[in-house]
């Protein structure tokens, strides 16, 4: 798994109006091809009398899944532009559609390009770019004698904490970034004079700063 990369927020959406003809970017992060086929027919099925539905998707941890489709607009003037500002943006498992109603003036090859890149780049900021990190589980069981200097610590260090279980001994779910889940349970040993249980749970993603 990654340690972190940059994704989608959410499934949104932007209209932007380039000669008369309205293009609409839609956005949404998503796991796999499937979900993404998905995402693009529920598009087409809303706009279906839309002139064109252009569409692209990456997907992968290292983006081994990349397609695009022009629906109908000269080659290249749409898909890959989607495509592009995808990659140029840094996302990896999304999927943008741009859906073109035609205003009645016609674009031009290079006109198309810009429209449809712009199209999807109002999806995107709609979406909202997000960084996801991984985070590891390190499950710390203390007597409770130790937990007001437990929570200072974790407090003053910033430490993310997925919860706090009180029973007959205190559990708290620590959740450092995966690299430095050994380091943190070390310290853990360090700071709880070996008297900690120490265990290494499960790996999640959160999005950085929140």
């Amino acid at each position: 798994m990654l340690n972190r990369y940059k994704t989608l927020r959410k499934q949104a959406h932007q209209e932007i109006v380039i000669k008369k003809s309205r293009f609409i970017g839609y956005g949404k992060p998503v796991e796999s091809e499937e979900e993404a086929i998905a995402f693009i027919e529920e598009i087409k099925k809303l706009n279906w009398n839309a002139t064109h539905n252009c569409s692209a998707y990456m997907i992968g941890e290292r983006d081994e899944i990349q397609k695009q489709s022009d629906d109908g607009e000269p080659s290249g003037t749409a898909g890959k532009p989607i495509l592009e500002v995808i990659k140029n943006q840094g996302l990896k498992n999304v999927v943008i559609v741009v859906t073109r109603y035609f205003g009645g003036i016609m674009l031009g090859a290079g006109g198309l390009i810009r429209a449809y890149t712009d199209g999807a780049v109002a999806a995107s900021e709609a979406a909202e770019a997000i960084t996801q990190v991984l985070h590891r589980e390190v499950i710390v069981d203390v007597d409770y004698t130790w937990y007001g200097k437990l929570e200072n610590e974790l407090h003053g260090r910033g430490v993310r904490v997925g919860g706090t279980a009180f029973t007959d001994r205190v559990i708290v779910t620590c959740l450092p970034e995966a690299p430095e889940a050994e380091r943190f349970a070390a310290w853990m040993t360090d700071l709880t004079q070996g008297q900690a249980v120490i265990a290494i749970g499960e790996e999640r993603y959160f999005i950085d700063g929140e």
